[in-house]
């Protein structure tokens, strides 16, 4: 990505222009947000106008409190948009640099960090987990009988490191067949950040848990990542939130991207809603997992892999831009271009991706395999995911092109958000 930056005026007009919001925004933060007009980068304004209208409809409709979308194409900021409110009880605008729980978007940065410490020689993705964590070494599978209940017999193969970046482990949240087992230990759903206990003190208590699946026999979205987090520490001899900050976060400039938010950003932290039948409502402090979160107030001793970072649109488009640059960013190569092909190719073979037809799953990311098969605008190739947020990201390598929206919805309900803002945003396409 080009580190040339427009003047803050320019910066900020060329925000109205595209139709962005001119509301309040530092300078600094405006310096990093704009690199180019639409046009020079084959985008259209008055078709990416459509999609600003479309989002102000969301919130005039009280379907969306607010977010921020950003599109890259061709290594340049070209189209970033903040609508809504960031707090609407406050009557605060929602703001460019607005930060956000970004929940399962964590995954991609651990996962490459992973291959990081591969480069680096520290580990090898073939590895079996309990090489880092021996309570791994030897785990077990539930198995539902046909009368009800489920036997617990033991896995037919150990854990692999790839196993859990490919959700092939069998390890799921804590809901599936020995759901009572998981419950005793309270180990159910993403959320950490309450929790008084070490990651690695957590991922050890679940290793003595029954399984889901037999590893690499299903995809079983779950605790992979935050298992892989540990697996990190053990490798790096760092907790996983220095090893982020070391390896990613300062090489990248990802200055807003924290496990748990500073005293002094706390006023960007974007309020969670949810729906219910009766439209938005704020989701109280206390909700939990569906709430706000303790990422400020919190004990600030569980680093969740798997779910727990906060960052920006800015902050996580330089991730993505890094990848669509087949690892290198300003200049600095991160990981290897074939490390990078290595992640952004299917490696679930003869096992079901179960969410999406045309799809299956990288070294951390979804990717598109059958443009037809999913019948969504897209490329070959592309790659994404999400977070429990509401919130989305993709990187099309064919169109050089990079989106990040975030907000702040859960539950989300029916609205269709994601699907208006991919068929927009390639609608915007014009060369």
């Amino acid at each position: 990505m080009s580190h040339r930056r427009l003047p803050v005026a320019i910066v900020l007009s060329l925000l109205c222009w595209a139709g962005g919001v001119c509301g309040p925004v530092t300078p600094v933060h405006a310096q990093a947000l704009l690199e180019t007009v639409p046009e020079a980068v084959g985008l259209s304004s008055s078709r990416l106008q459509r999609l600003g209208a479309v989002l102000d409809q969301y919130v005039a409709d009280g379907r969306l409190a607010g977010g921020v979308v950003q599109i890259s194409r061709r290594g340049k900021v070209a189209y970033l948009r903040s609508f809504g409110n960031r707090d609407r009880e406050a009557e605060a605008a929602m703001s460019p640099d607005a930060i956000f729980r970004i929940a399962s978007q964590t995954k991609a940065v651990v996962s490459v960090a992973t291959l990081i410490l591969q480069e680096e020689g520290r580990l090898l993705i073939s590895d079996p987990v309990g090489k880092y964590i021996p309570e791994y070494l030897k785990t077990t599978v539930a198995v539902p009988r046909a009368e009800g209940g489920y036997d617990v017999v033991p896995a037919k193969r150990p854990i692999t490191i790839r196993d859990l970046l490919t959700h092939t482990s069998g390890v799921g949240y804590g809901g599936g067949v020995a759901k009572d087992k998981w419950e005793e230990a309270k180990i159910t759903g993403w959320y950490f950040a309450n929790r008084s206990e070490a990651i690695a003190q957590t991922v050890a208590r679940m290793a003595s848990l029954p399984f889901d699946a037999q590893p690499g026999e299903a995809y079983v979205y779950g605790y992979n990542t935050d298992i892989l987090g540990v697996v990190l520490e053990k490798a790096s001899g760092q907790s996983l939130d220095l090893l982020l900050q070391q390896k990613l976060f300062e090489p990248l400039g990802m200055t807003d991207t924290h496990f748990y938010l500073p005293g002094d950003k706390r006023e960007r932290l974007a309020v969670v809603y949810g729906v219910d039948g009766e439209g938005l409502k704020r989701i109280p402090d206390d909700g939990g997992m569906a709430g706000q979160g303790e990422y400020v107030t919190g004990p600030r001793l569980s680093f969740s892999g798997g779910a727990g970072l906060l960052s920006t649109a800015h902050d996580y488009g330089r991730f993505l831009q890094m990848l669509l640059d087949r690892g290198v960013s300003g200049g600095r190569r991160v990981l290897s271009r074939k490390t990078v092909e290595l992640m952004t190719v299917d490696h679930l073979g003869s096992v079901r991706f179960p969410w999406s037809n045309g799809t299956g799953f990288g070294l951390g990311f979804s990717v598109v395999e059958d443009l037809g098969g999913r019948g969504t605008a897209g490329s070959v190739g592309e790659f994404g995911w999400g977070g429990a947020y509401h919130s989305t990201y993709w990187v099309d390598p064919q169109e050089q092109l990079v989106v990040v929206y975030f907000t702040q919805l859960l539950p989300a309900g029916s609205v269709d958000d994601h699907g208006k803002l991919r068929a927009l945003v390639y609608a915007a396409i014009n060369d």
